[in-house]
């Protein structure tokens, strides 16, 4: 077919779009044959043009083009044959001209085709040094779409040169403004690893998050298809994307980091009871030192080799992880040590359970983990395995009670006031050296808290399945009742002390008030109640809210927390106090006639019940150590902040443990400690102002990836908010309260009136002195074993923990029943 007679309009339905298509055209076509459907369009070829307008012989095939895409409005672009290449775009070079009617075509065609030799265009090539004149553009005509928004994306950032960071640009309405410039429009930046929002603007947008997303993900498409990073235009039609054109980004790039299949999955589900929101490094680094040595040597106690304990150091290194300054569980290396313990390969799916999350991990992840298919000889050395470790636990239980009492002799030896260290006249290296021997003295052996909570969370989970087997939802009831109902924990201890110098300010008139007015310096109108006071703080003068953090502030240095809860204690009418409640079923009315059974029961959910009671007042012995291991750290602080390394005594909690040691010792690699503080509490600061990150996070590729995605403003935690009037958790302790819901974020700042329901995310045993207030509690995380629920028990009052999404659907100051028998929680609407 010679020149007079080709087709000059063309159609990529049907055919094959040579070079005089010009680069848009042939892009568009690429795009619809890779079934990305742009919207219906054809080329009019520069062959087609004459200075005067639309050769005559054309004008037929126009025609029958433009019936071919149907009613109008049409777009009418330029298809220059350099348009849109690898190397020079010529964006906005050329004319454009939308909402052109069908019978403007023709017109419209011929003056983008004219727009080849204007002086924008010369200008172009000449400043880019291209040598020759740009031959007449080729003209696309394109059904136009009626956008609610458009703009322009990147699948990776022009500016910055990262290939992972798409960048999405949208106005309301056509893009065209956002293209020539008029309007800047509104930016997005996506991490197209972990499929995140890192920026997004600020107030009322065009798009939303999710729209955000899939056009960036789009944009990521059009590349993979093409092979090259695509800068595309977009539009969104009653709700559906579309892609307008594409072309290769010009721009320098950075170069591709090659592909990481690695998997991490963080969940925090568990740890939030031990470490609730930020954490600063300090406590981070120290909980993860603690978490390695302790489940070391908990997979030694259960008969994991030494050598196979080494070979797995980092695994037990890495238990914990710090996302956006909250901690969170690594589960992918709490799976790899769990796989370590024997029996594993034979009864792995029992096992999993013992994870304890609220979702179990990708079958992609457990397969690569842990012994294959085992040989009948390698299952029967495995059940050896089993065996050796099961008669070992079997041994460690019958001289727990043993354990027990030799490790709080050690504990008190290495606290006991006539081996510790005076930390107010003590110099740094001898405040190094403290926190040695009690690293090495306790941190090092921590035999009966892992020997007890392993032992606990069996107990606890087969006498639960068994009172279920044999006695149905009775012996559920009753399960829940004994374990939870224990009678000897500490923490019950402390609610009993604040009630008791709650009545003794009631008997005083006015001095409620006083203390609210004054503080500690009206306890001395009660000679009783000041000596109640002191000996709560001598003993319990490291609680405090969130007391594992080391960052937190303790009873001994603000009392004003207990000092509040005994006032609110005083005010609260006989009628409104908590009544212990006892639940009439008991094991001869689940067992009637089963004798045997009620024998067996009674003994194991006794043992049960003891090893419970145990896990809680070894936490007590943690926290001990955790206040003298702040009271050191502090020292430190204050030290360094005298020779001039900190600018205050505080800012210690900044620095990790390793490089306050270390700078003391000689080993840091730093020896320059202000900017790292003024680095990490920046960093602290932005985390402070967004919101809390998922329970779980999934990471591909390095962690660093998520962490930047995060710092950026990505993978926030949504609400869960709602209009139903009643949802259900797990129940945790018997009754039934109506009252004002209060919701305590931070109850350092926020208080809780006498008789109100308190509404939190979580809690810890530093929340007793807001417990002592409650009518009934409320915690959207935890489980039967969680303190929030033992101490609720103790205590006689309702509690419901794991409602999803509490703090958000309960209403600050409104009206709530709690049943703690159901687990329901029900909103009184108007």
């Amino acid at each position: 077919m010679n020149a007079e007679t080709r087709p000059m309009v063309l159609s990529p339905k049907n055919e094959t779009l040579p070079e005089s298509a010009g680069g848009k055209g042939r892009a568009l076509a690429r795009l619809d044959g890779a079934g990305f459907n742009p919207p219906s369009f054809f080329v009019v070829l520069p062959g087609a043009f004459d200075d005067t307008g639309l050769k005559a012989e054309c004008a037929e095939m126009l025609a029958e083009a433009i019936d071919g895409l149907g009613n109008g409005p049409f777009a009418v672009r330029s298809s220059g044959a350099q348009e849109d290449g690898t190397e020079h775009s010529h964006a906005g070079q050329f004319l454009s001209l939308l909402n052109i009617e069908a019978g403007e075509v023709a017109d419209a065609a011929h003056k983008v085709w004219l727009s080849g030799d204007g002086g924008s265009v010369t200008g172009y090539r000449e400043m880019r040094n291209l040598a020759e004149a740009d031959p007449a553009p080729a003209v696309v005509v394109q059904r136009m779409i009626n956008a609610s928004a458009a703009g322009v994306a990147f699948s990776a950032d022009p500016i910055r040169g990262l290939r992972h960071h798409a960048v999405v640009s949208a106005v309301a309405g056509l893009g065209d403004r956002l293209v020539s410039g008029e309007e800047d429009g509104e930016t997005w930046t996506v991490d197209t690893l972990q499929q995140a929002l890192l920026t997004a603007p600020d107030g009322d947008t065009v798009l939303t998050p999710a729209q955000a997303l899939e056009v960036a993900h789009l944009a990521c498409r059009v590349e993979e298809a093409f092979g090259l990073p695509q800068d595309i235009e977009w539009a969104f039609e009653y709700g559906v994307l579309h892609i307008l054109q594409a072309r290769p980004i010009t721009t320098e790039l950075k170069q591709t980091a090659h592909a990481d299949p690695q998997l991490v999955i963080y969940d925090n589900s568990n740890i939030v009871e031990s470490y609730p929101g930020l954490v600063t490094p300090l406590t981070y680094s120290f909980a993860r030192y603690a978490y390695t040595r302790v489940y070391q040597a908990f997979v030694s106690v259960v008969g994991v080799r030494q050598d196979v304990i080494a070979a797995n150091a980092p695994v037990f290194e890495n238990m914990l992880g710090r996302i956006d300054g909250r901690v969170y569980y690594n589960l992918v290396n709490w799976y790899r040590a769990l796989a370590l313990l024997p029996g594993f390969a034979v009864n792995r799916a029992h096992m999993e359970t013992m994870m304890g999350v609220s979702e179990p991990l990708p079958e992609t992840v457990t397969a690569s983990i842990g012994p294959g298919e085992l040989s009948a000889s390698a299952r029967w050395l495995e059940y050896g395995r089993l065996a050796r470790a099961g008669l070992g636990l079997v041994l460690q239980a019958m001289r727990l009670n043993r354990t027990i009492r030799g490790f709080q002799l050690r504990l008190d030896a290495a606290l006991g006031p006539q081996q510790s260290l005076d930390v107010g006249s003590a110099c740094l290296s001898d405040l190094v050296a403290e926190y040695r021997r009690i690293e090495a003295s306790l941190l090092d052996n921590w035999d009966a808290p892992i020997v007890n909570d392993f032992l606990c969370m069996m107990a606890f989970g087969a006498s639960r399945k068994l009172m279920e087997r044999w006695f149905g939802q009775p012996g559920l009831e009753l399960h829940n009742h004994v374990m939870i109902g224990q009678g000897d924990i500490i923490s019950a201890e402390l609610a009993k002390r604040i009630a008791h110098m709650g009545a003794l300010v009631a008997a005083i008139d006015g001095l409620a008030d006083d203390i609210d007015a004054r503080g500690t310096d009206t306890l001395d109108r009660s000679p009783e109640l000041r000596a109640e006071f002191d000996a709560y703080i001598e003993r319990f003068g490291d609680r405090c809210t969130e007391e594992l953090k080391l960052e937190s502030v303790t009873l001994d240095e603000d009392p004003s927390a207990l000092l509040a809860a005994v006032a609110a204690s005083a005010r609260r009418p006989a009628s409104e106090k908590p009544q212990n409640r006892s639940d009439a079923r008991d094991f001869a009315s689940v067992a009637k006639g089963k004798p045997v059974r009620r024998m067996v029961a009674r003994l194991f959910v006794g043992w049960a019940k003891a090893r419970v009671r145990d896990r809680e007042n070894l936490r007590f012995e943690r926290t001990r150590i955790f206040g003298r291991a702040r009271k050191l750290f502090l020292a430190m602080g204050r030290e360094l902040a005298a020779l001039g390394h900190l600018e205050e005594p505080r800012d210690v909690f900044y620095l990790t443990v390793e490089e306050l040691v270390g700078a003391v010792e000689g080993f840091a690699s730093t020896q320059i400690l202000q900017p790292l503080v003024k680095l990490r509490r920046a960093e602290m600061e932005a985390s402070a102002t967004r919101n809390d990150p998922p329970e779980r996070i999934t990471v591909e590729g390095a962690s660093i990836n998520v962490a930047t995605s995060i710092s950026n403003g990505g993978v926030v935690e949504v609400a869960e908010g709602g209009d139903e009037t009643m949802r259900a958790g797990t129940a945790c302790s018997a009754g039934n309260v109506t009252a004002t819901a209060r919701v305590i974020r931070d109850p350092a700042t926020e208080s809780l009136q006498s008789g109100e329901i308190l509404v939190a995310r979580h809690t810890d045993p530093g929340w007793i002195a807001v417990f002592s207030n409650a009518s009934a509690i409320v915690v959207e995380r935890g489980s039967l074993l969680s303190h929030s629920a033992i101490v609720a028990r103790e205590m006689g009052i309702p509690c419901v923990v794991a409602l999803k999404g509490a703090t958000a659907w309960i209403r600050d100051g409104e009206t709530i029943t709690v049943d703690g028998t159901s687990g329901e929680v029900t909103r009184k609407t108007a």
